[in-house]
Parts: structure tokens; sequence; C-alpha cells
């Protein structure tokens, strides 16, 4: 025997109209679907528009990078231009007295180090202090009397950090242990 399927409740999502569908309930249907492929399209506009202004926003963004990058010297290099102004100045007017040449290079000097410090740069100069191989280079060890072995005796060359960043290590000489 088969079993014969029970017809679907009236109105419900298996109910197709065989017949009697009324004109106007095409139309409704034509209206919403036009609506609906209305709003459709207004969110595809909304899509592109969107995506547009990220693509705008990258483009920018790697644009103000770029100019960052290109003048993030542009200070430092404006503070150090009145340092070549004083050495130019100190050339021309060097003449025979050494004296007065001595003083135009000591006075460019701290302003040219006065410069270097608005920006960052910090001057390692480890004179008297544990020798420190994060900061220090060792050229070598001297025997230094009355001096703690691991102390910097001499700074050949002092060392720079720059915002807490070592840039170049102090080289220096380091007393001797007496009994080594």
């Amino acid at each position: 025997m088969q079993e014969s399927n029970p017809p679907a409740a009236a109105g419900g999502p298996e109910s197709v109209p065989e017949t009697g569908a009324s004109p106007a309930d095409g139309v409704l249907l034509e209206a919403e679907v036009l609506e609906l492929r209305s709003q459709l399209e207004a969110c595809r506009q909304e899509s592109l528009r969107v995506l547009a202004e990220v693509e705008n926003q990258r483009k920018r963004l790697a644009r103000d990078a770029e100019q960052s990058r290109r003048y993030a010297t542009e200070r430092l290099v404006s503070d150090l231009l009145p340092v070549a102004d004083a050495l130019e100045a100190g050339l021309k007017a060097g003449g025979d007295d050494p004296g007065r040449l001595r003083e135009g290079i000591e006075l460019t000097h701290r302003q040219f180090v006065k410069a270097l410090e608005a920006h960052g740069l910090v001057v390692v100069d480890p004179a008297g202090q544990r020798f420190d191989p994060e900061s220090h280079q060792a050229m070598g060890m001297v025997d230094a009397p009355g001096q703690e072995p691991g102390t910097v005796v001499t700074v050949l060359q002092k060392g720079y950090r720059l915002h807490e960043r070592l840039v170049r290590p102090a080289l220096v000489q380091v007393a001797r242990d007496p009994a080594a």
C-alpha cells in the first residue's frame, strides 16, 4: 500500500498556489523585487564608496609615511645649520691668532654638542667608572696603580646613545688586575 502525503497547510512554505493568484499579487511581488533590487544597488554603491575611501586612506598613509621618512631629520638639519655657519665664519676669520681660532672652535663644538643633545643624543664618557661591555669597548688593559681592576682608566673615544639606544660604544682602556 502506498502512503499519501497530506496536503500542505494553506499559506505554508510548501504551498504554491496553482490557481487563483490575483493580478494584484503579481504586482506586489514585482514591486517587492524592484525594491529589493534598489536596496541591493544602494548597498553596492555604498560598498564601492567604502572601498574607495579605504584605498584613499591607504594612499594617504603611505604618502605621509614617505614624507615622515624623507623629512625626519629636518629639525636636526635646521639645528646644525648654525654650526656650519659658525665653522665657515671661523675659517674666514681665523687669521694668525691661534688663540682666537681655538676659542672659535670650542664655541662651535659646544654649539654642535648642544644641537645633538636637543635631539636626544647623550655622550657616554665612562672615565673612572666600571667597565660595562654593553656600553664600552675595551681596546686594551693597562697597569693603573691606585685604580680598581675593571675600572675605565682612559677613554680613547667617547660613545653615544640616542634615546637610550647605543649608537657607538666608548672605546676605552681598562685597569688590569695587578695579580694577573
